[in-house]
């Protein structure tokens, strides 16, 4: 399908322009937020806050009769802040650790939220009530109501966060130092708690009460790789939250029978394996390939020593040794061959009858040697 194509497919559709603009607003305010979970170590805050709004969402259709995302979303918000404020209880006041206060919380919370949705589905008229699909989510229902719900929940939360950027810093990196200077931390983490609630509970219908924490964490987590700069974490996190909603959002109407809200999730997990593998910083294949850069730096600086060594047994004489005595120098490790290559085209060493011999650039250049297997020039040789 050709760019053009791409564009008129996307928002030649009302329904898929609703559902990617609310999926891609949804992205960019979990990945935000989630930023700060990840940062202090509290990914699975997100987990329990999300599957603490169940309970919320059920009762206040019980309580309202109504279906509408902003009711529903509000009661998911203040259960989801009760069960925020019980980890923090739990965790402050008795000996438990946080990971077992938030699996008590998310446990009791969702259970008790799942007796409450089959109580209201035998309920006479509740049985279309469509509370279930906050279960695994149903982004494709999204209509432009829902889009502006979304987009407004999520331009407040990250419009509080702004008004709080200072203190929610010192919050992540020095508590301690915050509380020194005199800073309400204990009420700059309700504020920030309660960001975060509201950031998941909008993503509630899109991904589900399953599968949000993903989308809280996935962004953060691969923007993390990316930087060590908090300012571009949160804006790469929200850049990666949005592209993978709508990227996700496109492929599930793209390819008919694709789940909208768990194809999102895959998308972001695709791009935290991306992250992790080829990151320029972090990434595991960059890392292998400067270690690897390393090891053959190394074992040049070493033959190199060696040709030093052997040249300062005959002084005034340019004598070039064979590499069979610089491989025995090294215990047999390979890659001797290689690394008189490397000197070579350095200048630092050059091949001269039948065998090599350091120059003078190698000289200026020579490094102490570190010994290599098997090398019996080790401590205890007076050296």
């Amino acid at each position: 399908m050709q760019p053009g194509s791409w564009i008129q497919f996307v928002f030649g559709d009302y329904t898929l322009r609703s559902v990617a603009l609310g999926a891609g607003a949804l992205g960019a305010v979990a990945g935000a937020l989630g930023t700060f979970a990840v940062l202090r170590r509290q990914s699975l805050l997100g987990d329990a806050i999300s599957h603490a709004a169940l309970p919320g969402i059920v009762l206040a259709f019980v309580l309202t009769g109504s279906r509408e995302l902003l009711v529903l979303v509000l009661g998911a918000a203040v259960a989801g802040w009760l069960g925020a404020l019980c980890v923090q209880g739990i965790t402050r006041y008795s000996r438990i650790p946080e990971d077992g206060a938030l699996g008590i919380i998310l446990s009791v919370f969702f259970g008790f939220g799942l007796v409450l949705l089959t109580w209201v589905q035998r309920l006479p008229g509740s049985a279309q009530a469509g509370l279930d699909r906050f279960l695994f989510g149903q982004a494709a229902t999204m209509v432009g109501r829902d889009v502006v719900v979304i987009a407004g929940l999520g331009g407040v939360a990250l419009v509080g966060l702004g008004l709080v950027w200072k203190e929610v810093k010192l919050l992540t990196f020095d508590r301690a130092f915050g509380v020194s200077l005199g800073l309400p931390m204990a009420r700059v983490e309700m504020i920030l708690t309660s960001l975060l609630v509201l950031a998941i509970v909008t993503g509630l219908q899109a991904v589900g009460v399953v599968l949000m924490s993903t989308l809280v964490v996935a962004p953060a987590a691969a923007a993390r790789q990316w930087t060590d700069h908090l300012g571009r974490t949160v804006g790469l996190a929200a850049l990666l939250g949005s592209l993978s909603g709508v990227t996700g959002a496109v492929l599930s109407a793209r390819f008919a029978g694709l789940p909208t809200g768990p194809v999102i999730v895959v998308v972001a997990s695709v791009v935290v394996g991306i992250s992790i593998l080829f990151a320029p910083r972090r990434g595991m294949f960059p890392e292998w390939v400067r270690s690897f850069r390393n090891r053959r730096r190394m074992q040049a600086g070493a033959i190199l020593a060696d040709l030093q060594e052997l040249a300062q047994q005959h002084p005034g004489v340019p004598h070039a040794h064979p590499v069979s005595v610089l491989r025995a120098m090294r215990g047999g490790a390979p890659g001797v061959e290689r690394a008189l290559g490397t000197l070579q085209a350095r200048g630092w060493a050059e091949s001269a009858e039948g065998g090599w011999r350091i120059t003078e650039a190698g000289s200026r250049n020579v490094q102490e040697p570190s010994p290599g297997p098997g090398d019996s020039r080790g401590e205890g040789t007076g050296r």
